[in-house]
Order: structure tokens, then C-alpha cells, then sequence
């Protein structure tokens, strides 16, 4: 036994820091016990500390406050070994750290290579001098502004995504604690204004989880590299050896500096076009990606802080299109494969008419029909039109056919993203700028970029959760004026940090202080529906969900007028459809068509816009917020559940993660217990056939695999009036058919979404052999419920709304007798989807499952969620 090692103080520190905790459902004996066990006689003291939280970390599945309390166990830890330091004692530390620290600390003892890697690597700070100055002059207000328990609140998963990447580390060791890092982007973002309210206003609302800012604002804010941006929008500079390889250079350096890249490659001539310089025949697009692939292999993001991402847009009018979607797949000729590149269509109506009507679809190379992916809508469809009739395409195919390639595709490897070109650009307030060719990484992005701009947007989440009250016993209200004023808060932030962001190249500088775009999302809405019991197809769910994004909405425009008043509307505001009164939910509008609006004062609103301006072009663009809610322990955007229990492998370790409200509930309920567990571990995650347990709760606790994508389709249709960018949309479905994913596409592209489909997620075909669970530790029949809580019974949920708001419209869900809404018709896609099947050659209406060609091995897919 290792002498470091007092069980009876550590369990009675797990004692003391179980606070709050579920202390019925908290076995720190039976924890104690399995750390006896397993525990080496040569641990250290903080390899005890590790594995004790580890071994919690794996309890989580009977309760998820284990995960909290073994992440209370390192914090604790970390607070010890920083001897309690205020937060500007800990910048003073971290001036001096530099890559030397990090070297000297995972190196071998040879004092000879230890000599010569310190001699040969000059030590720089990772803090800016400029920025400690700033610590230093307001240091009593930061100090004493700090809350040190609010450390104690994140998940061990969320904790060790923290220590993964984000909190700064000295000798290999984390220095940091997440408070201080709040800290540290609040001051990096106000302090160069001496702004000092609205830094600590901005930390406040931070640390007790309102929002969160974007990974590379978290990662670089007040370091001597400050690189903010999350996304840079790429065009290719020109159709040469010269104009890719400048372009590639730009790319490394954007990857370099943390950002997520999109870059359109439509105007490079395709494979078998002839090259005038040469007198020969281009290799086109495929050699040329995989000189990208493997730029983004090399250069990853923030220096290991993630994978390096690029995301290749192209029309389908390109004649490499064939080529481009056989690049992720798994199997075929190595030379044809670009594995770690994303891909995306950026589709012109035109493309999915031809598809509905079966028709001919000609395939063209840039440099011999040059214009196209500069122009949309009707424009486009006449140019493309002119060259079918007076140019010689390289290939005429039937439009199915290279549908059903796509639909292949995704099925196998989840993409290509699929993003409509008419929509994005007929919907944008940067229309004025020119023809918008591509999205962003993640696809919420959609901004103008040419040779001369590459577009950037900064990023920020509001954690929707944050915003429930309980007045109450038996109601809980959403704060709605609170909301609006956290986005405002957020608007501003992401206003400043434009201005004193570095960026990796001068084009992206210049293309962000010029039109100030900024992306506002949010995470959790999952959870808020799961805390006031609101099942996703419900109208309860709709309604909460447009009068969210109309809250952010308003609070962003209303917060870029003031912005606007003080320093001015951005450079390129004039003749934007903002200018002329027309704001995003304009173009959304069908004739005769009248809304209910929630806030009165929308004319108001676009008359201060004509008189004052804006200062920001866009506001509002759902992003995946994938490590960011993992930070904060919520379910990521707008998404649901894909399992009520799963496990979870990221860059920093493997996970169990479990429905924390569902497990809730149950416990309310006295129905929670091993045996429970196991059975909806059996049932993949799935509540829906555990017997005795009413219909109502299951309703509520359905994972994606069970909501109809209709439905997904349908919310992210009704917030999109209020989304000026896109949104991340990933779309799901148990066993994809031909058909079923042609209804799903065509539906979304009806709905006039800007972003169809992010990823599709698809079922591994074989689920995971349960090694561990049995007929003696699996409940054998159903729960057994009392007849009192057998019936339907919620809090009654109602809001609380800015003056601004229509009071005919403030929710008031659930009677006391526990009464909603009519839920809406469940309705799911028929196999043909509205499209024409005469003729289906190309089998794109098929009702057959589709399979991967990877076999059982699912893991290796990303199309599988399972």
C-alpha cells in the first residue's frame, strides 16, 4: 500500500466535498473500496488523487453527481497545489512559462539532450506583458470579484475538457483554474477599453454559466498570440500553381492560429482540362486536396490543442464532383482519398429541380464555362442554361444518378454537408458585399469572401439551462428579459474582441473590422426542455424554441444599434438590406402571410437602423458548441439526446455520460437503480419499452433516434427568421432508405433552410456486445409506479419578459390538472418525398436500408453515432 495513501482521509475530503450532492445515490464507500483494491503500493500522491477520481468518474452511471464529485476532487487538488493564489499572483507565475517549461518537463534526465534542447529554444512568455499591466491595475477588483466554489460545479468530463486544452499549464501541469481563465478572457476583452464593470460583469455571468465564449477565445485570450476568430472563409486566390499554393500558405497559418477553415474551390479547372502554360491536361481537384489533407494533418489547430479542420465546398455543376465524393471514403485507391478533409456542396436550386424532374444535369470545368460560382438565382440558372446550349460540358449525366452518388456518400462517411447556394445568398444581409460562395467548418457560417477577403466570425454560446427560475414549487419560469440581457452582454464582447484580436493574416483583418459579423448560439436546449418536462414534438417545444431565438434576435440587433450610436455603423452598412429596414425575418415571409411577433417593436427597431445603422452585418448563427457544452455539462446546440446513456470518447479520454435529468427524475420518482440502468443500457440508451413506465414521461425522454427528422426539420424552419447566419443542422436517422433521405433533403430545401444538413448520423448497423450486464442484474419486468404518479404531472411553466414583449404572447404551459398544448401530428417522411419516382433508375427513392461498406466495424465511421 502506497504510504500516500490515507483512506480515511480521503474518504472523509470526499465527504466534505459531496455538498449538495444526491448523497442517497453517492457511494463513497463502495468507491473507497474499489480504490483499495486497485491502488499501486508506489502511487504519488496525485496518482491516488487521479485514480480515486477515475474510479468515481466510472460511477457516474448510477448517479451523474459521482462525475461532479470526482471532478471536486481534482479542482480541490489544484487549488491546494496553487497554495491558493489570487488570480493576478497566478498571471505573475505564468509570465515567465514558456515551451522550455513544457520540454525540460517530459524529456529524459540526460543532462547532455536536456542542455541542448534549453539552449536551443528561446523562452518566451505564454501571458502578454501588456495584458499582466492590465491585471495589475485593477488587481483588488479582480481579485475580490473572483468566486472560488464556483470551480466545484463542472462534470469530470467537463473538467477534463478544460484540462485538455483550455486552462494554461506550466511544466505539463495545469496552472490554471477555470475561474481564472473566465477571468482572463473578461479582462482581454474589456480591459484594453479600462472597461472595468463590463469586465467583471462579463466574468460574472460567465462563471455562473450564462455563456461561454468560443474555444480560441478561451485557449488565447490574453497570451502573446491572441488569436480569438474560431472561422475563416477561404476562396481560392486564382485558378494557377501560384494563386493554390499562396492560398494553401494563408490556410496553415489560419489552422496555426486555432481557426476552423472553409474554403470554395469551384473556380479550379477540373481533371482532364487543358492548361495553356504547360500545353498539357490538368490532374485537377483530387491531387490538389490532398495537398490540403495533408496541410491539415501537420498543422493542427492551436498547437495540439485540437485536430487542424478544413471543410472543401464545391457546386455540383463541377465535373471533378464524382471524384470529390469518393475522397472520405474507407475503401479504394489511396491516391483518390483525402481522409481529413471535410466536404460540402454549395447547391443552386436549379441542381435539385433537375433533380425532381429526373432531368439531365451537365458537368462543367471552370475554365471553360467561367462564371458560375459567381452568380445566383435566376442569374445563375440563365448562365448555366447559355453554356448547356452554346459549350461542349465535359460530362452530361442524369441528375438522380449524381444524387445517388451523394446519398451513397453520406451514408457511408455522414457528408457531404449540404448547404443551398440560392438561399444562403438570397437571405444574407451581406448581399450588397457579392456573390457569398461557401459556409464555414461547421456550417452555421455564411459570409462573403473573394481572393482579396477572407471572412472571420467570433463565437459565443448562451447556455439556455441557466435561464430557468423556480418560483415555486409546482412553476418555473423562463427569464426571457434576462436572456435578452446576456445577449447584449455578449454582443458587445464579441463587437470588442474583433478589435483586439490578432489574426494570422492581414486579409482576415481586413475583412472583419471592415463588416464585424459576429455568430451568437446556443447550447442546451435539450436540457431546458428536459427540466421543464417539455417533450421535443411538442408546440410547447416550438413556441419556447421561436420565442428564444426571437429574444436573441432582438437583444443582438437592439445591442449593434447602440454599438452603432457610439462608434458607428460598420464600413460596408450602406446599401446592405439592412439599411433599407429590412432585417432577416424579411426575407422569410410568404405574400398574405402575417406573424406574431413576440416584441412589439420591430418597426421601431428598423427605423433607428436607417437613421443609426448597425454595427455588426450578422449576429445570430447556431454553431455546433461541441467541446464548450461539454465545459458546461449540457447537451450540445439545439440538438436532442442521442442517448439517455452512452459513452463518450474525445481528445481527452473516454467518458460516461447519463441523462442527469432524466436520472433525476426517476430518483423523485423512487424508481432509480442499478437494474433500471442496466435495462435502458440494454435498450441502447432508450426508455421507450421499459414497461410500467407511462407514456408521457417516455414522450419526454425520447432520444433522436425516435423523433421524426420532419420535426427537426420543422424548429430549425421556425428560428430561422431570427438566425441572420445559418445553423449547424445535423440530421438523423436510424436506417437510412434511398427514399427516405431524398423526402428528408427535399423537405429541408422546401423549407428554404440555408444549411440542409451538417452531418447525417446514422445507427451503427451492429450495437456493442454488453459484456457486463445479465438477467441477474437487469430488471426483469417493468417498473412498478404508484397510481398518484402514474398520471401526468408538470410544474406549470410561464416567463419572464422584457417590456418590450406582446403580453398576448407570454407562455403559460401546463394546468395544474397537468394539461398541455395538442401535441403536434407525429409525422414521418414517406419513402418518395414529394420527388417524381417515374423512371428511378438511380434507385433515390429505394425503401431499402442502406449499409456502409465498412461491416460491422462501425467505430471507424462517423456517419455512426451508436
Amino acid at each position: 500500500m502506497s504510504n500516500a495513501f490515507d483512506p480515511d482521509a480521503l474518504s472523509k475530503m470526499l465527504k466534505k466535498l459531496s455538498y449538495g450532492l444526491n448523497k442517497d445515490h453517492i457511494d463513497i464507500d463502495y468507491a473507497m473500496e474499489r480504490v483499495t483494491k486497485g491502488i499501486s503500493s508506489a502511487a504519488s500522491k496525485q496518482e491516488i488523487i487521479a485514480f480515486v477520481a477515475e474510479t468515481l468518474a466510472t460511477l457516474a452511471s448510477i448517479h451523474p453527481d459521482h462525475s461532479i464529485l470526482a471532478a471536486r476532487l481534482e479542482i480541490h487538488e489544484l487549488h491546494r497545489s496553487l497554495n491558493n493564489v489570487t488570480f493576478t499572483e497566478n498571471l505573475s507565475a505564468l509570465l515567465s512559462v514558456s515551451r522550455t517549461d513544457a520540454e525540460a518537463a517530459s524529456i529524459d534526465d540526460d543532462p547532455l539532450r536536456k542542455r541542448q534542447k534549453l539552449s536551443r529554444v528561446p523562452k518566451k512568455g505564454v501571458i502578454s506583458p501588456q495584458f499582466f499591466a492590465l491585471a495589475k491595475k485593477y488587481q483588488e477588483r479582480l481579485n475580490n470579484a473572483i468566486v472560488s466554489e464556483r470551480d466545484y460545479e463542472f462534470t469530470y468530463f467537463g473538467w477534463k475538457t478544460l484540462c485538455q486544452s483550455y486552462l494554461i499549464k506550466k511544466a505539463n501541469k495545469v496552472h490554471e483554474t477555470p475561474q481564472f481563465m473566465f477571468m482572463r478572457v473578461a479582462l482581454a476583452i474589456h480591459g484594453p477599453y479600462d472597461d472595468i464593470d463590463l469586465v467583471l460583469s462579463t466574468y460574472e455571468l460567465m462563471s455562473q454559466r450564462y455563456f461561454i465564449h468560443a474555444s480560441p477565445t478561451l485557449f488565447n485570450a490574453g497570451t502573446v498570440n491572441q488569436y480569438l476568430s474560431s472561422c475563416f472563409l477561404v476562396g481560392m486566390q486564382e485558378d494557377s500553381i501560384d494563386g493554390i499554393y499562396k492560398t494553401l500558405h494563408k490556410t496553415a497559418l489560419i489552422s496555426k492560429a486555432s481557426g476552423g477553415i472553409g474554403i470554395h474551390v469551384s473556380n479550379i479547372r477540373a481533371s482532364g482540362s487543358f492548361v495553356s502554360g504547360s500545353n498539357g491536361i490538368s490532374n485537377g481537384l483530387v491531387p490538389m486536396l490532398r495537398v490540403f489533407n495533408n496541410t491539415a494533418r501537420y498543422v493542427d489547430q492551436g498547437g495540439n490543442k485540437r485536430p487542424g479542420a478544413y471543410c472543401i465546398y464545391l457546386e455540383p455543376w463541377h465535373s471533378d464532383i464524382f471524384d470529390f465524393l469518393q475522397l472520405r471514403k474507407n475503401h479504394g485507391k489511396e491516391e483518390m482519398r483525402a481522409r481529413d478533409l471535410f466536404l460540402a456542396l454549395w447547391i443552386p436550386d436549379l441542381f435539385m429541380e433537375r433533380v425532381e424532374s429526373n432531368g439531365d444535369w451537365s458537368l462543367f470545368s471552370p475554365d471553360e464555362a467561367p462564371g458560375l460560382n459567381d452568380v445566383y438565382g435566376e442569374e445563375f440558372n440563365k448562365l448555366y442554361g447559355y453554356y448547356e446550349e452554346t459549350r461542349a460540358p465535359m460530362r452530361v449525366v442524369k441528375a438522380q444518378k449524381l444524387w445517388a452518388e451523394i446519398l451513397q456518400s453520406q451514408t457511408e462517411t455522414g457528408g457531404p454537408f449540404m448547404l443551398y447556394k440560392d438561399a444562403c445568398n438570397k437571405k444574407s444581409n451581406q448581399k450588397n458585399l457579392g456573390t457569398i460562395k461557401s459556409s464555414n467548418l461547421c456550417c452555421e457560417i455564411v459570409e462573403y469572401s473573394s481572393k482579396d477577403e477572407i471572412a472571420v466570425c467570433n463565437l459565443a454560446s448562451v447556455a439556455l439551462p441557466s435561464f430557468v427560475r423556480t418560483s415555486n414549487s409546482e412553476t418555473k419560469l423562463f427569464d426571457f428579459d434576462k436572456l435578452h440581457s446576456v445577449v447584449k452582454v455578449v454582443t458587445k464582447n464579441l463587437d470588442r474582441v474583433i478589435d483586439i484580436g490578432d489574426y494570422p493574416v492581414e486579409e482576415a483583418r481586413n475583412s472583419n473590422l471592415k463588416h464585424r459579423p459576429e455568430a451568437i448560439g446556443v447550447q442546451g436546449l435539450a436540457d431546458l426542455f428536459f427540466i421543464l418536462k417539455i417533450p421535443f414534438e411538442s408546440e410547447e417545444a416550438s413556441t419556447l424554441n421561436k420565442q428564444i431565438f426571437e429574444t436573441i434576435y432582438h437583444a443582438a440587433i437592439e445591442a449593434s444599434i447602440e454599438l452603432a450610436e457610439e462608434y458607428g455603423p460598420y464600413s460596408s452598412f450602406e446599401s446592405s438590406p439592412s439599411s433599407e429596414g429590412i432585417l432577416q425575418f424579411d426575407f422569410w415571409k410568404k405574400p398574405n402571410q402575417k406573424y406574431d411577433f413576440l416584441y412589439k417593436d420591430w418597426d421601431d427597431i428598423k427605423e433607428r437602423i436607417k437613421n443609426r445603422g448597425l454595427r455588426n452585418s450578422l449576429l445570430v448563427g447556431p454553431m455546433p458548441t461541441a467541446s464548450t457544452s461539454q465545459i458546461l455539462g449540457y447537451n450540445e446546440s439545439f440538438e436532442p439526446m442521442t442517448s439517455n446513456v452512452y459513452t463518450r470518447r474525445v481528445l481527452s479520454g473516454e467518458f460516461i455520460v447519463i441523462n442527469q435529468h432524466m436520472v433525476n427524475h426517476f430518483c423523485d420518482l423512487g424508481i432509480w437503480d442499478e437494474k433500471l440502468k442496466n435495462k435502458i443500457i440494454m435498450h441502447d440508451g432508450s426508455v421507450k419499452d421499459i414497461e410500467g413506465l407511462p407514456e408521457w414521461i417516455k414522450d419526454i425522454y425520447k432520444t433522436v433516434w425516435e423523433i421524426p427528422q420532419r420535426r427537426l426539420i420543422d424548429l430549425a424552419r421556425e428560428r430561422s427568421p431570427f438566425i441572420d447566419q445559418s445553423q449547424s443542422l445535423n440530421l438523423f436517422m436510424k436506417t437510412p432508405t434511398m427514399g427516405k433521405l431524398t423526402g428528408m433533403h427535399f423537405y429541408a430545401w422546401r423549407q428554404g433552410l440555408k444549411t440542409g444538413m451538417y452531418y447525417l448520423r446514422t445507427q451503427a448497423a451492429a450495437a456493442a456486445i454488453q459484456f457486463t450486464i445479465n438477467s441477474e442484474n437487469t430488471l426483469a419486468s417493468g417498473v412498478s409506479l404508484p397510481k398518484s404518479k402514474r398520471q401526468e404531472k408538470k410544474d406549470i411553466v410561464s416567463g419572464i419578459y422584457p417590456l418590450s414583449a406582446d403580453k398576448e404572447l407570454f407562455i403559460h404551459f401546463f394546468s395544474e390538472a397537468g394539461e398541455s398544448l395538442a401535441n403536434l401530428k407525429k409525422d414521418d417522411y414517406n419513402n418518395k418525398g414529394n420527388v417524381d419516382s417515374c423512371d428511378d433508375v438511380f434507385g433515390i427513392h429505394d425503401s431499402t436500408p442502406l449499409a456502409c461498406n465498412l461491416g460491422d466495424n462501425g467505430e471507424v465511421c462517423e456517419g455512426c453515432s451508436g
